[in-house]
């Protein structure tokens, strides 16, 4: 008797907590925005858009002639992160920067506004969207420049459309760190709940926690600026990035290919910093082992961001790069 009475208690006790996980997420109130604007409202004066299938695409242009090349933000980025070292490389070269889907100022569709198969957060969607912009400007081939998260990115397209692809510069490129939200969490993460209350958490963490962040990111933190700051933060205005975030990071592709790098048979620099904690120096030396006409250079003093931390060393391997393995045609 004594034994079913405790069974019954524990069983109402687990579907109280069953209860509360199930509808409080629902019912929580969230916090709008703080000083909530529009991508228009937040654009610089060299700001430029483009419709691109279903997408307003936010990008900015600088430079004439060739090369074109074409840089790929990391994750929690945008273009702000190319403005060190895009005037200078637009003194000899067409220079194009945009803010992939879920980041900066390109429009964040959520679900019910696109089918689930043109979900324009997955990697094949992002692939297209390049082709797309390259299309639309007019350039033929280019070469992609990928920083993080953009570095796979930039090898996939190499790998799905080589004939437009001259060349890759990867800068601490997630190749083999990277690998997207794992597949047996994403339907948990795909609930109702998850997809209300998970984005409120996500904003708090990531606007509470840029000291941190940046102590990971950089080797030298005292170098990270206001004006920085204010370049990283800027887009938490936009009503719906944290959930457009949250939609991004459900669509995560898999892991890099690694036994496909062979394949990439064209000019590459891999750029790292030797203090680099989030993509391991030793990834990016591993990786320039592994691939067939491939150039490393590694920068004194500098961690995850070397565009940003260490721009006159990045502008360097860069420009040496681009002399010697870029026929001009």
């Amino acid at each position: 008797m004594k034994r079913r009475r405790l069974l019954r208690f524990v069983a109402i006790g687990l579907a109280i907590v069953l209860l509360v996980v199930l509808i409080v997420p629902l019912v929580i109130p969230i916090p709008p925005i703080p000083a909530a604007a529009t991508p228009q409202e937040l654009a610089d004066p060299d700001s430029l858009f483009l419709e691109i299938g279903d997408l307003t695409v936010h990008y900015k242009r600088m430079g004439e002639g060739e090369p074109a090349l074409l840089l790929l933000h990391g994750f929690l980025a945008s273009t702000q992160s190319w403005r060190r070292i895009m005037p200078s490389l637009a003194q000899d070269a067409t220079v194009i920067a945009f803010d992939r889907p879920a980041f900066g100022l390109t429009e964040r569709p959520l679900p019910g506004s696109f089918p689930q198969a043109r979900n324009p957060y997955t990697t094949a969607a992002q692939i297209e969207l390049i082709i797309g912009l390259l299309d639309q400007l007019g350039i033929g081939k280019t070469v992609l420049v990928g920083h993080s998260a953009g570095g796979p990115l930039a090898a996939r397209v190499a790998l799905a459309y080589p004939e437009r692809v001259e060349a890759l510069i990867l800068i601490a490129p997630a190749i083999y760190t990277g690998g997207g939200t794992p597949t047996w969490l994403k339907p948990l993460l795909g609930t109702p709940q998850a997809r209300r209350l998970g984005p409120y958490l996500v904003r708090r963490f990531l606007t509470g926690n840029l000291d941190r962040l940046v102590s990971l990111a950089w080797h030298d933190p005292a170098r990270f600026t206001a004006a920085d700051a204010e370049a990283y933060t800027r887009y938490t205005r936009i009503p719906d990035w944290d959930r457009a975030l949250w939609e991004f990071t459900l669509a995560g592709g898999s892991a890099f290919p690694i036994e496909r790098l062979a394949e990439l048979n064209l000019p590459v620099l891999v750029v790292t910093g030797d203090d680099d904690r989030l993509v391991p120096t030793a990834d990016s030396i591993r990786l320039a082992d592994a691939l067939p006409r491939a150039t490393l250079v590694v920068i004194p003093a500098c961690g995850h961001v070397p565009q940003e931390e260490c721009p006159e060393a990045t502008l360097a391997a860069m420009a040496d790069f681009l002399t010697t393995s870029i026929q001009k045609r």
